[in-house]
């Protein structure tokens, strides 16, 4: 190309974005994915927690005990009774990066917001966004649309002081997106056990704890926990643990309120501590793996200057706190073993059977692996994709196993799929129930063995290779059936995998109906009538019964960009066991009962 036709590079290219503009273009920067809302971590979700993040750290420098935060639609609205933002800088505050009171410790010691961007963030990607601060009689409301200032006013108030926030997401960014009620409830039920004393209201229910993270463990634990929660606090570390007969380990961590999903440098030190302070305590020498299996805990800490990896907050990286943790951590357990002995027994003794049950696995994964070698050393039935989670490839998060039944399924997923991204395994035909199993079964069936292999999931998800483990069976009794056994393998022996939502159920078209000029695959009755409606009484219908039936050509568009994916998701941890018992055990007459009594 020549030089008069190149495109000129001189000053006049170069642009300097406004900080409204630059969090527009660059969401990904500030709050991380974008969504719909069918995701725990969408970026809606996110807008709500830095807003109420703000009068989290009211509460916690000792200003209002009560926030109450309601949903309107897609319209969100958080009001404290702390101080209130100044009145003169209430719209910077809102506006401006880098301003804000958070930089100061001596006004917010243990704030999580530091970046002076949360807020603003929010208001940068509303459609609408206002904020209103009370002070001594006094009131400022400033109201935007786009991060652009449509209103301004004071006046005289009654009110009490404090800071009210109200905004709806902007569809211009988020696109068609709907909150779900549950994932807000869940959030908020952290914030109320992360801060003793503060009362949450969330539109006509109240959360509140006076034992923080003990309240949160036996919540998630239910009556599964073996032994009564073991809970220590002071004013800079909170922590809390029991042990479940579940398999696995499941930790709940936070730092300055922020619930840290990927963990990071204090919940790696909290582990530590635990395994040095039961050996201390029983002068043994027993592995993490023994301590470890079937441990739920939860750790909280205050710190003056946290380093988070992103924005979103959701891995801690202080490296210089890890030896003060570990050492705290391992004092305190052992002083609360040795303050109540028969607690500490029930505590070992489970440790003992975790070691045990090691031991007695040792001999049957070296037969398994030797077996595995012997018949080859591919794993049967997986078509592997390229791209796999951990190898820090830009489109690892797309990586994803399809677990179909049959050949023919497989065939179709296989001729259609994306080979950088998408891995299939076809199953043999229905997988053993492993409800009640011993881990040992595992090792034993040669099916479940080679899932496990081909997800490199026996040492936990944290060699996981795919981001999403999708479920793709038939639509018919059988396909259900083995949709929920794969489910119950998966919660049974290995539930990290859905705690941490890597587990989908692919949704794939029930009818297609067509005529000469248009086809519309629907996904229930009534997209089915609707379709029938518009296309006229001449046209065709085809019930699809198994995935097999669907041809590699029609297949490709539903496990492509439009893919449409169920989430499988737990509430709580004390819930698996009895869901499980329920539909997977051997309770047949009272399964028949509730089937009797629901059908419709």
């Amino acid at each position: 190309m020549s030089g008069n036709t190149a495109m000129k590079y001189d000053e006049s290219k170069i642009k300097t974005l406004s900080s409204i503009e630059h969090i527009r273009l660059r969401t990904g920067m500030y709050i991380g994915r974008l969504g719909d809302g069918s995701n725990l971590d969408d970026g809606i979700y996110i807008l709500l927690k830095e807003v109420i993040d703000n009068s989290v750290d009211e509460f916690i420098m000792g200003h209002g005990k009560r926030i109450r935060v309601k949903m309107n639609g897609n319209t969100c609205s958080v009001r404290d009774y702390g101080r209130g933002i100044p009145l003169g800088m209430l719209l910077e505050c809102v506006s401006q990066i880098n301003t804000g009171a958070k930089y100061n410790t001596d006004v917010f010691m243990f704030s999580v917001g530091l970046n002076g961007v949360g807020t603003k963030a929010v208001n940068a990607l509303s459609e609408h966004f206002m904020v209103c601060s009370y002070r001594d009689g006094k009131c400022r409301k400033v109201v935007f649309r786009r991060g652009v200032v449509v209103e301004d006013i004071s006046t005289e108030t009654k009110e009490r002081n404090g800071t009210f926030v109200e905004f709806t997401p902007d569809e211009e960014i988020f696109g068609q997106f709907a909150y779900r009620e549950e994932f807000l409830e869940k959030r908020i039920r952290h914030y109320a056990f992360l801060n003793s004393g503060l009362k949450i209201q969330f539109n006509e229910f109240v959360y509140q704890s006076e034992n923080g993270l003990q309240d949160l463990l036996e919540h998630e634990a239910g009556d599964e926990a073996v032994y009564p929660v073991f809970y220590f606090r002071e004013s800079t570390l909170e922590f809390a643990f029991t042990h479940t007969n579940s398999y696995g380990e499941r930790y709940l961590s936070f730092a300055n309120g922020q619930y840290t999903s990927a963990g990071g440098s204090h919940l790696s030190a909290f582990k530590e501590g635990i395994l040095k302070g039961v050996n201390a305590y029983s002068s043994e020498k027993f592995t993490g793996d023994d301590v470890r299996d079937g441990i739920i805990a939860a750790i909280s800490i205050k710190l003056k200057d946290p380093v988070f990896e992103s924005q979103t907050k959701n891995k801690l990286g202080n490296s210089d706190i890890r030896r003060d943790i570990v050492i705290r951590v391992q004092g305190a357990i052992e002083q609360m073993l040795h303050r109540d002995p028969s607690l500490a027994d029930l505590l070992i003794n489970k440790v003992k059977a975790n070691q045990k049950l090691r031991t007695e696995l040792l001999s049957v994964k070296k037969k398994a692996r030797a077996r595995a070698k012997q018949t080859a050393i591919r794993i049967p039935k997986l078509k592997d994709c390229k791209i796999h989670l951990g190898t820090g490839h830009k489109r690892e998060e797309e990586s994803s196993i399809f677990l179909t039944e049959g050949l023919s399924a497989a065939g179709s997923l296989v001729a259609s799929r994306d080979v950088f991204t998408q891995a299939v395994y076809a199953l043999k035909g229905k997988p053993l129930n492993v409800y009640s199993h011993r881990r040992d079964t595992v090792y034993k069936n040669e099916e479940i063995y080679n899932i496990m292999r081909a997800m490199n999931i026996e040492g936990g998800v944290e060699g996981l290779r795919y981001n999403k483990v999708i479920l793709a069976t038939d639509a018919d009794i059988d396909g259900l059936h083995i949709r929920n056994l794969l489910m119950t393998l998966f919660l049974h022996f290995f539930e990290d995998l859905v705690l941490e939502g890597h587990l989908f159920i692919l949704e794939t078209p029930l009818f297609r109906v067509r005529n000469k000029k248009q086809t519309i695959y629907c996904y229930s009755e009534k997209e089915k009538s609707a379709a029938e409606k518009k296309l006229g009484k001449k046209s065709e219908v085809t019930r699809f019964k198994g995935l097999g039936e669907i041809s590699p050509k029609e297949f490709g568009q539903f496990i492509g960009e439009d893919i449409r994916l169920e989430k499988v998701g737990i509430d709580r941890i004390g819930d698996i066991p009895e869901m499980l018992g329920f539909y997977m055990g051997k309770n047949t007459p009272q399964r028949k009962q509730y089937i009797m009594e629901n059908l419709r």
